[in-house]
């Protein structure tokens, strides 16, 4: 791993955890379904832009590209998202970004139990682990008051999220990443469009701390985040990519804490570090083994 994939990988895992923080500024003054399918309509309709003005079009995407637009518009933007927002009504946003983060790990129990794949050792200490670290946080958190409904949302969003990181594979080869990431906000946008008005009464509060935090999210998480993700893994592999997601709890609660004011209380210090942890140990494990040169006797 070079140092330009380590710095998009950590520019990668600001990003995306900021994300939740601008998320809870916006759901707190907006109706968040009726935001969030703006937000993907005005990412998907500038990535889509850029994307031709790059010279990239969607009549070259393949087979397997065109699933990972549905897929991700469907599961990772109306379903993950779509779950985040509506629970970030009632829950903080530190809490959502440490729920999020489980992820890798359900996609690592999900891909043992129902896939069938190998995991080593080392994962299994590293599910073990990120189990214990959001029993740690939920206990102390629970009994504090935080939502139950909204806990569970965003344990049912980060599900979501691991099915569509199952499913789709491959997406990042054969080139057109921009078009990619703006056609699968368009699919975003229509799935809430036709959700919202039927769950949600249509409200918003224009504040100029909404106003900054949905152009913050349009922008920075919705496009160059999405961008910068797929460029990752087409540069270092899944694998190794998704390690940067052990990154996105310390990052999620700092920026709560920072901009939102949020408590920490030591059970959520010592929970998101052996998260980390756990996340980074089941990452680990998927690495494949270096391959070690054998050495041959020089010839007789």
């Amino acid at each position: 791993m070079d140092i330009r994939a380590i710095l998009m990988g950590l520019a990668f895992a600001v990003m995306w955890a900021s994300a939740f923080t601008s998320t809870r500024m916006i759901v707190t003054e907006a109706a968040p379904l009726f935001a969030l399918a703006l937000r993907f309509l005005l990412s998907g309709v500038i990535g889509v832009a850029i994307a031709l003005a790059m010279g990239e079009t969607w009549r070259s995407l393949t087979r397997t590209q065109w699933r990972a637009v549905v897929v991700l518009g469907l599961c990772q933007n109306a379903l993950y998202l779509g779950m985040n927002w509506v629970a970030m009504q009632w829950i903080e946003a530190g809490l959502a970004s440490i729920i999020a983060a489980t992820m890798p790990l359900i996609v690592a129990m999900l891909g043992w139990s129902i896939l069938g794949e190998r995991l080593r050792p080392m994962g299994i200490v590293g599910l073990i682990l990120g189990l214990l670290g959001v029993a740690i946080i939920m206990g102390a958190r629970l009994q504090g008051g935080s939502n139950l409904p909204g806990v569970l949302m965003c344990f049912g969003a980060a599900i979501a999220l691991a099915v569509a990181t199952l499913t789709v594979r491959g997406a990042s080869s054969g080139g057109n990443v921009m078009m990619i990431v703006g056609l699968q906000m368009l699919v975003g946008a229509a799935s809430l469009a036709i959700v919202a008005p039927l769950v949600e009464d249509y409200h918003a509060n224009l504040s100029p701390r909404l106003i900054i935090a949905f152009i913050y999210t349009v922008i920075v998480p919705g496009l160059v985040a999405t961008w910068v993700w797929f460029k990752l893994v087409g540069r270092i592999g899944a694998i190794r990519a998704a390690t940067f997601h052990f990154l996105t709890p310390f990052f999620g609660v700092a920026t709560g804490a920072l901009l939102l004011g949020e408590q920490l209380a030591l059970g959520d210090v010592i929970g998101v570090a052996i998260i980390m942890i756990g996340i980074l140990a089941v990452q680990l494990s998927k690495a494949p083994a270096p391959v070690v040169p054998v050495k041959r006797p020089p010839p007789s």
